[in-house]
């Protein structure tokens, strides 16, 4: 997922916008169907039901966007030339970000199943992670 993004007051170079190729992992946590001959046997969730509860609500909206925090001054530049802009009520830091994921995530998992863990990546070598175990 490439999304640009700026953090507002921020010291750093960061405080510029730009731009970070995102990848997402989810891990779940539930019990594996044991049903021999049904389709979904041997699985916790079918991948496929994950990609279709993830993809539209967080790789498709945000794939190629542009994402600011709504009390940056470069809230007032005109976007409307653009067709992904999202001013967010946080910093669009990965760690701010991922806690957002795990929300839509965790809104739409069936009854008996866990979010375990979500990592946000930005970079190679950093990225922000959720785990269940942290949060409970």
């Amino acid at each position: 997922m490439e999304m640009a993004h700026a953090l507002h007051g921020y010291d750093g170079l960061c405080k510029n916008i730009h731009g970070h190729s995102y990848r997402l992992w989810v891990t779940l946590r539930g019990p594996v169907l044991d049903e021999h001959g049904h389709k979904k046997d041997g699985m916790v969730l079918d991948f496929g039901l994950l990609k279709r509860l993830v993809k539209p609500n967080i790789i498709d909206k945000y794939d190629h966007s542009l994402v600011l925090n709504a009390n940056t001054p470069h809230a007032n530049i005109d976007f409307s030339a653009f067709e992904k802009v999202y001013l967010l009520p946080y910093q669009p830091t990965s760690e701010n970000l991922v806690n957002d994921f795990v929300s839509i995530i965790k809104n739409q998992l069936p009854d008996n199943i866990d979010l375990y863990k979500v990592v946000l990546s930005e970079t190679a070598n950093s990225f922000a992670e959720w785990c269940m175990e942290d949060n409970e």
